[in-house]
């Protein structure tokens, strides 16, 4: 979700790998299932080249971008916050935005001082009451019901995330399932239509070594048409001409017993998912991964759209990574083979998370990186693929998620819309921001009419620290962002001081 990707040093020598709203810690840092307390049974533990993509949307003289999203009445703007929210918010963003207190805060974190019972209840008591409480949405899912209601309150909807990530075997497979099961039954307490999605990752599921594995046999599939893939369900085209498959050196071996065995185990846990979402009528979000993987994830995504949905809606909601030279042609190859088969296909826009490690495999493997060579051509990929999808929603086609906290990329989004009268009449555009990030776009796009929602983790504080972490060090990459969500607030809360003195 963020504007802007980029290779800390700092967290290269800790070998911390920072990451976005669409994505999972690496493998060495798996996070176990959480467990659930209050009303809840409890789980148990365990493309277009970059020169031929628009920089803008296309849009009509008669709207201005600058009049579509107003920033510049602050009491419109954060009508219904608390003001010891906005203090809470102003002050913990603050603290993200000075360098060497995140750079410290992260040396700790992955220090053997983490080890020190006590110094380890102080660090976790001071994270909680600041990073956590305004990055996460609480502890368990009694907590999650008041966050989304305030929420709601506000005109925001709520994407539930249960922070568990990458499955080691398929015991913590079946815990994820339950919880993300579990996760989708909580909706029905929570106040009507407030809870836009839920957040699931396939690498919980079913493990990154066998997704790998499939990865690797779906590349070669694409080099050798006539490989033959015995375990393929019918799916949509994961490939486009100019995707990468240098992952894939040679020809790999078939799937084992054992392995087809774990992957029909897979598709059993996300039917079980699927099933559950249409019961509760919640649509699912999958998450991306890097390209290693990331094959095998769409396989999982575009075969369940194909299975589920609700009548000309779409149920399952893949993710899309602009920073990605392919994405603008794999998105639009998908989308149409799925307007041809009259599968409604949904789709999630994201920037991207995995710039440091794609650029380093395709230098070790003699590649060029498949990221765009600037942040413009990524920003210019994410508007033209906006573009694209607002104008098949226009004509009746589609669904999508616009995750963004690029101030501009809104603004041109949101004009687009109105041109072609998509509004908030119409549930299949929506935008999305990290709880705790670009409250001013968040709010500004609402008061637009349009639906927003924010990106919900939560779980208790140990088990979700890298993801704190990672928020930390997005906000202080994201400084324009950042910045003028802290000038907003700033504004607001003198705004009000003055009020109540005068």
């Amino acid at each position: 979700m963020a504007n802007k990707v980029f290779c800390p040093k700092l967290l290269k020598n800790l070998g911390f790998h920072v990451r976005r709203l669409n994505s999972a810690p690496s493998p060495l840092s798996a996070v176990p299932p959480l467990n659930f307390t209050g009303d809840f049974n409890a789980v148990p533990n365990l493309v277009e080249p970059a020169s031929q993509i628009n920089t803008t949307l296309h849009h009509h003289d008669h709207h201005n971008t600058n009049n579509i999203i107003n920033f510049d009445d602050v009491k419109e703007l954060f009508y219904g916050v608390p003001t010891k929210k906005l203090i809470r918010s102003s002050m913990t963003l603050q603290m993200a935005a000075i360098d060497p207190m995140v750079d410290l805060g992260m040396w700790i974190m992955n220090s053997k001082l983490m080890e020190m019972p006590v110094f380890r209840e102080v660090m976790l008591g001071f994270v909680k009451n600041t990073f956590y409480e305004h990055f996460c949405a609480g502890k368990d899912l009694t907590e999650v019901r008041r966050t989304v209601t305030n929420l709601s309150d506000s005109g925001l909807k709520a994407m539930l995330d249960y922070g568990v990530e990458h499955a080691t075997d398929n015991e913590s497979c079946e815990q994820s399932t339950a919880a993300f099961i579990q996760t989708i039954e909580s909706t029905k307490s929570l106040p009507e239509s407030s809870a836009s999605f839920v957040v699931a990752k396939i690498t919980a599921i079913c493990t990154p070594k066998l997704l790998k594995r499939m990865s690797d046999l779906l590349r070669w599939e694409q080099k050798d048409p006539s490989f033959n893939l015995p375990w393929k369900q019918e799916s949509l085209p994961l490939f486009a001409e100019s995707s990468p498959v240098y992952h894939t050196w040679s020809k790999p071996e078939p799937l084992t017993v054992e392995e087809e065995r774990d992957l029909q185990l897979a598709h059993e846990r996300l039917r079980k998912i699927c099933e559950k979402c249409l019961e509760h009528q919640v649509p699912l979000l999958i998450d991306a991964e890097d390209t290693t993987i990331q094959p095998a994830i769409d396989y999982f995504a575009y075969s369940a759209a194909i299975k589920y949905h609700k009548d000309d809606q779409p149920l399952i909601f893949g993710t899309i990574q602009a920073y990605l030279k392919d994405a603008k042609e794999r998105m639009v190859i998908a989308k149409k083979a799925a307007e041809k088969m009259g599968v409604p296909m949904g789709f999630k826009l994201v920037r991207g998370a995995y710039m440091c490690s794609e650029k380093e495999l395709a230098s070790t493997l003699g590649f060029k990186s498949p990221i765009h060579d600037s942040i413009e051509q990524t920003h210019a990929c994410f508007n033209s693929c906006a573009e694209f999808m607002i104008e098949e929603i226009a004509n009746g086609s589609g669904a999508v998620v616009l995750a963004t906290h690029n101030i501009e990329s809104g603004k041109l989004a949101a004009t687009k819309a109105i041109d072609l009268g998509i509004k908030n009449e119409r549930q299949n555009l929506q935008f999305a921001q990290l709880y705790g990030m670009a409250d001013g776009l968040s709010f500004g796009l609402r008061n637009a009419g349009f639906q927003v929602s924010k990106y919900l983790p939560f779980g208790p504080v140990e088990q979700i620290m890298h993801y704190l972490m990672r928020r930390a060090e997005e906000n202080r990459g994201m400084l324009s962002t950042s910045a003028f969500d802290r000038q907003l607030m700033r504004k607001e809360l003198s705004r009000r001081l003055e009020v109540a003195t005068s």
